[in-house]
């Protein structure tokens, strides 16, 4: 990846995603017992950081000609997609599960993509997607493996890094790896010392554990409400990037999550999906590696099913996580 290529794409980026909010939270800092600022990725027209790639995507298709382009999404991407391809002319297609958050769904087709839905999970939309680009000669946009949506990605480290960091770590949640590897690369390179930690949920942990043993690790299931993250078969090119960039990267249970959105809820007012919990849950489940320091945890999306986000984030406090309120 290459700085010069990142502050490129920013210039190409609609302003609406660019600049989001960065600030201390102090109010979740009694139940953490570390300094937490927030990098918040939710407030912008597809709730999501997807569309700093998509933008630059999209960019680059509508200067070449291109007319169509079709991707596979869990629902941000996809949503991300559409905005950005309709307002350069381009014909969009989504292949998502038909698990994927009704929401997500509904918002897709609102941005007036075509959205084709297949009876298994986001790598058999995966499957489906590629498919489809081979059929039909279309651009096949692949979250993570296209360099563009990781420089897009990465202009979040820009932003991070030009406010002078005083933080010692930047918390990252780990999915198909585009966020990690372009945020990481930026902070590695314009502030080494800050430690880089990606996050996935114990029940989809294909890229952790790829990371840890060096080469591809594949599962055959996953079993998470973090739906954003839940792959199961990481990107060669994308885990060799993740290997240069990420000083660790740990797993997370459900109880973490769920009580890492509702902190975010009750003491910062963020409704948010649960993958954008999981720097918080990473905290939640190792407080002594976090104690006294600075951390940055980067608030990726806020596109959730109301009805799933009050089973979890209603329900009494879980044991497995006390009460933010009990951990003073």
């Amino acid at each position: 990846m290459d700085t010069a290529r990142i502050q490129a794409a920013r210039r190409v980026i609609d302003p609406v995603f660019l600049d989001t909010p960065l600030y201390r939270c102090e109010a979740l800092e009694p139940g953490l017992g570390c300094m937490v600022s927030i990098k918040l990725e939710t407030a912008n027209p597809v709730r999501s950081f997807k569309a700093r790639g998509t933008e630059v995507v999209a960019s680059l298709l509508a200067g070449t000609g291109s007319r169509a382009v079709v991707c596979a999404s869990a629902g941000n991407l996809g949503q991300a997609l559409a905005w950005s391809g309709r307002g350069r002319g381009l014909e969009v297609t989504v292949v998502a599960s038909r698990f994927t958050p009704a929401a997500k769904l509904d918002r897709i087709r609102a941005l007036d993509a075509r959205l084709e839905l297949v009876d298994g999970d986001f790598d058999m939309a995966r499957e489906r997607a590629a498919a489809l680009s081979r059929y039909d000669g279309i651009r096949l946009v692949e979250d993570s493996a296209d360099i563009e949506t990781c420089e897009g990605a990465a202009t979040i480290g820009l932003e991070l890094t030009e406010v002078g960091p005083s933080f010692d770590a930047v918390l990252i949640a780990l999915g198909g790896g585009a966020l990690a590897t372009g945020v990481g690369h930026v902070v590695k390179t314009r502030a080494p010392d800050v430690e880089v930690i990606c996050i996935q949920p114990a029940g989809a942990p294909a890229m952790t554990h790829s990371w840890r043993q060096r080469r591809v690790v594949t599962t055959d299931s996953t079993s998470t409400i973090a739906d954003g993250v839940a792959g199961r078969r990481p990107i060669p090119a994308v885990l060799d990037d993740l290997l240069l960039v990420a000083d660790d990267a740990v797993l997370v249970s459900e109880a973490s999550i769920i009580g890492g959105m509702r902190m975010l809820l009750e003491h910062a007012g963020l409704v948010v999906e649960p993958s954008a919990a999981l720097g918080i849950a990473a905290i939640l489940e190792d407080r002594d590696r976090f104690a006294g320091r600075h951390v940055v945890t980067i608030v990726c999306g806020g596109n959730v099913d109301l009805d799933a986000y009050h089973r979890w984030v209603g329900a009494a406090p879980i044991q497995a996580v006390p009460s933010p309120l009990t951990l003073r």
